[in-house]
């Protein structure tokens, strides 16, 4: 419980402090943001802005009062790609993506009306756990086939990020990704595979390119119910942050409130062409190392990933990456996220001596990486969406008493 309902932070910061702090937020988030468009085909400068946009439209919903930061979400990259393959048009795919922002706030309405404790019944972690292992291993054929364009570059990438990971501290620490992806990118340039004509005709600052959705039922249904997984990484997203910052925003701004912001995040890049958000744990790191837990800095990470955006040179660089370079960091985020997966379980100490646990978990992960699909007309269900729909059922469905019947 908290005493006073209106937020306090630790430390407000003014001037080069508020700068400095803004811009290292940036850089935090920046890496793993411009990443997602890169895989699937969307424009990263517009990822940039969405992201900006969509944090600052969360901190409207949420009285100002969470210091968190929107970014490109990982989550939804499979079904962009099924959709973009299907389709031959990312419009299709930001429709869906619009759709799904829309799917928070049916989560944000239930929360407000049964409340906090009876929502995560319907995640335990023995749903969660293999949601998050199934989205980092259906990606990973992906990061495989990037990085075989050149093993040495993306050994490059890989062992860059290991070094920093391990041996370097502080600020430089929480930027590995950033940081690896600069050297893979160099070593690129210096054995010539790198074509800078893209950059040499870019000018200097332009406008994004923003592009409208494209509404479609087998697409939406295709990336929708993705948003089911992605609604309790925001409820583990918004215990951390407020763990680090010692308050209970479950309490106050309240849950339904953090589900609105993150969900109309989402929805509005969706319409403007851009990737689907979530909150960061990137950006939580920066806020445990500096102490400083000030929203307002995140607003002006936020205002720096517009700008950022409108500077056309800026995303001509990041256009001529090269596949082995994404692809090596991919193969560390990707595994990341099934760690975490297995972090889950592991943390909520799942037992897996129950039958019924193992059979939720097993349903997930062999429907979700086997290729089972369910179609009714033009609508199918596949991968991460119907794994999570059926790993849901199985949890409701079947009984707990299961596990001393069998």
């Amino acid at each position: 419980m908290i005493d006073n309902p209106v937020p306090l932070v630790q430390e407000k910061v003014t001037g080069w402090k508020f700068f400095a702090l803004s811009l290292q937020h940036f850089i935090a988030m920046f890496g793993a943001t411009v990443l997602v468009p890169l895989l699937t085909g969307l424009d990263p400068l517009v990822a940039l802005f969405t992201a900006g946009l969509g944090t600052l439209v969360f901190h409207a919903c949420t009285a100002g009062a969470v210091p968190v930061f929107l970014g490109s979400s990982f989550a939804f990259i499979a079904p962009v790609l099924l959709v973009k393959e299907r389709f031959k048009d990312l419009r299709y795919a930001t429709g869906g993506i619009v759709i799904a922002g829309l799917v928070y706030l049916l989560f944000a309405l239930l929360a407000w009306l049964v409340g906090v404790e009876k929502v995560k019944k319907l995640f335990p972690p023995v749903v969660t756990g293999p949601i998050i292992i199934l989205i980092g291993l259906t990606l990973s054929p992906v990061a495989i086939q990037m990085a075989s364009s050149n093993w040495f570059i993306a050994a490059v990438v890989i062992i860059t990020v290991i070094i920093v990971s391990a041996v370097l501290k502080g600020f430089w620490n929480l930027v590995p990704v950033l940081i690896g992806v600069s050297v893979g990118y160099l070593v690129s340039i210096f054995t010539g595979q790198v074509d800078f004509t893209p950059i040499q005709q870019a000018s200097w600052f332009d406008i994004p390119k923003f592009m409208l959705p494209i509404f479609e039922w087998s697409a939406i249904v295709t990336i929708a119910p993705v948003a089911l997984a992605t609604v309790m990484e925001h409820i583990g997203d918004i215990t951390t942050n407020g763990a680090v910052v010692g308050k209970n925003f479950f309490e106050y701004p309240g849950l339904h409130r953090t589900l609105i912001g993150d969900g109309l995040a989402t929805s509005v890049a969706g319409l403007v062409g851009g990737p689907a958000n979530t909150t960061y744990s990137e950006n939580t790191g920066v806020l445990a190392l500096t102490r400083v837990y000030d929203p307002r800095v995140l607003r002006g990470a936020a205002l720096l990933a517009i700008v950022a955006s409108f500077i056309a040179k800026f995303g001509a660089v990041l256009r001529t990456l090269p596949s082995s370079v994404i692809g090596g960091i991919s193969l560390i985020l990707f595994g990341m996220i099934a760690s975490i997966g297995i972090r889950t379980l592991v943390n909520a100490k799942v037992d897996f001596s129950k039958p019924k646990n193992l059979l939720v978990a097993s349903l997930i992960l062999t429907i979700g990486l086997g290729g089972a699909s369910f179609k009714i007309g033009v609508v199918e269900l596949k991968g991460i969406s119907l794994a999570a729909i059926v790993g849901i059922l199985a949890n409701i469905l079947i009984p707990d008493k299961f596990a001393n019947d069998c």
